[in-house]
């Protein structure tokens, strides 16, 4: 059976877009194959808008993210691999979904089915974006 963290971060990211909402990717940045500009990482992790603004030639497929933008004003193509995405939300509310690193569901906290905020400031130490499971 497929995972469905692809389909998953699609939704999440077309949700966004539809309702004005800017689309961030917590990315874990230490993943085999991920291509990020390493300037930008902390604790092991970045966090990428794609927002239809912000990149050019934006791929959602099954297997990767694949995209161009500009960093510092250079222009470079990112490839991230789909498990190595670990959250999906909205920039301007924190609504999304955080996922396990092993598999493609979403972490289950409690019996609450909102989707909590993901917190807003980013540290230098960065946490675990605080999500819930939509049912």
């Amino acid at each position: 059976m497929t995972t469905t963290r692809p389909y998953l971060i699609r939704a999440i990211s077309e949700w966004a877009c539809e309702n004005d909402l800017t689309p961030h990717l917590l990315v874990n940045a230490l993943e085999e194959g991920v291509v990020v500009p390493t300037q930008f990482i902390n604790d092991g992790q970045i966090i990428l808008n794609i927002s239809l603004s912000a990149v050019q030639g934006l791929e959602l497929g099954n297997e990767w993210i694949l995209f161009s933008a500009r960093f510092s004003g250079k222009s470079m193509n990112i490839e991230v691999p789909v498990n190595a995405v670990l959250a999906i939300y909205a920039r301007e509310n924190g609504q999304g979904i955080y996922f396990h690193e092993e598999g493609g569901t979403p972490e289950p906290d409690g019996d609450n089915d909102e989707i909590n905020p993901v917190d807003k400031q980013v540290t230098k130490k960065q946490e675990k974006p605080r999500l819930k499971v939509v049912k």
